[in-house]
C-alpha cells in the first residue's frame, strides 16, 4: 500500500512539474522574469518590409526628430486617437510606443489613413483586429499630412 501511494504521488509530482512549462523557454533558462510577454500576433518574417495597403508607399524619416511636426502630430492624436491608444499603455487598441520598431513608417500611416482596408487586406492588421477582440480602429479622415505629423510625434514616444 505504501509504495502505491507513493508511486501515485512521484506520478503526481512530475507530471505538475512538466505541466508547469513556461511558454517562453529563454526567459525561463535564463531567469529573466523582465522578458515582455509576445503579442499573440503571428509576425510573418520581417514585418519592417511590410508596408500595408493604401496610398503610402515611401516615407523617410529624418535623422533626428522634427520636433514642429511632432508637436502638431499630438496635437491631431489627443484630438482623435486618445479615446482608443493611450501613448505608453495597450487600452481599446495597441500602444504607439515603439510602433516604428516593430513596423515600417509606411504601414503605420496606411493603418492611420486606411484601417478599413488595411483589415481586410493587410495580415498584420487582421491579426491585431482580433487581438483587441474585434474592435477596428476607427477612420478619422486624417490627412496625409496629418497622419505624417502623428507619425513624427510617435518618434517621440
Amino acid at each position: 500500500m505504501k509504495n502505491s501511494v507513493l508511486n501515485l504521488l512521484t506520478i503526481i509530482v512530475l507530471l505538475a512539474a512538466f505541466g508547469c512549462s513556461s511558454d517562453k523557454p529563454e526567459a525561463a533558462a535564463t531567469g529573466d522574469s523582465s522578458a515582455k510577454p509576445k503579442s499573440m500576433v503571428a509576425e510573418e518574417a520581417d514585418p519592417m518590409t511590410n508596408k500595408g495597403v493604401g496610398p503610402i508607399t515611401s516615407v523617410e524619416l529624418g535623422a533626428s526628430v522634427d520636433q514642429a511636426m511632432a508637436d502638431k502630430g499630438k496635437a491631431v492624436y489627443e484630438a482623435k486617437c486618445m479615446a482608443c491608444h493611450k501613448p505608453t499603455e495597450k487600452f481599446i487598441g495597441p500602444a504607439p510606443k515603439g510602433i516604428l520598431d516593430r513596423r515600417s513608417p509606411e504601414w503605420v500611416m496606411n493603418m492611420i489613413l486606411n484601417p478599413e482596408k488595411m483589415v481586410k487586406e493587410d495580415p498584420i492588421a487582421k491579426k491585431l483586429l482580433m487581438e483587441f477582440n474585434g474592435s477596428p480602429m476607427a477612420n478619422q479622415n486624417l490627412t496625409q499630412d496629418e497622419a505624417r505629423q502623428v507619425l513624427e510625434y510617435f518618434r517621440t514616444l
